[in-house]
């Protein structure tokens, strides 16, 4: 069983109930193909770098999943087919892999934080750092300073 990797960006204009309709049918394609789900992990709405299908705005996902050759070449002629589908990519990242291995790294993935929190952290701690730099360089500047 190979380990693979498919991104992809959906219409940000169709409406929740189509969208998650989307999903449910990337989900099912993966089971019917005898694939094993690891990670479905949904980016949210971003801008694009450029203009794809006249749109500046795209909704993209990350599957992490393991399966065949066969899987990929079904999940993709969907795409395809989907006119929901902006543009799509699928990435082999590893070749043989044990479904072991993909039901623990499925473990993994629901036990990870969500990447809103980890911003929040980040920012939080970015934000405190950069005003503490503020302050040492406003403090050094008083002391560079002759007294009148």
């Amino acid at each position: 069983m190979r380990k693979y990797e498919t991104v992809f960006i959906s219409d940000p204009d169709i409406q929740d109930q189509t969208r998650t309709d989307l999903f449910d049918k990337v989900r099912n394609i993966i089971a019917k193909e005898n694939g094993y789900l690891i990670d479905f992990d949904d980016w949210g709405s971003k801008k694009l770098s450029y203009e794809i299908k006249k749109k500046l705005r795209g909704h993209y996902v990350c599957v992490t999943y393991g399966g065949s050759g066969q899987l990929v070449k079904e999940l993709e002629r969907n795409m395809r087919l989907s006119d929901d589908i902006m543009k799509f990519m699928t990435i082999l990242l590893s070749d043989h892999v044990t479904l072991e291995q993909l039901e623990k790294e499925a473990e993994e993935a629901k036990n990870k934080p969500k990447k809103s929190d980890e911003t929040e952290d980040i920012s939080g701690k970015a934000d405190s750092a950069v005003a503490e730099d503020a302050s040492e360089e406003d403090d050094d500047t008083e002391t560079d300073e002759e007294p009148e």
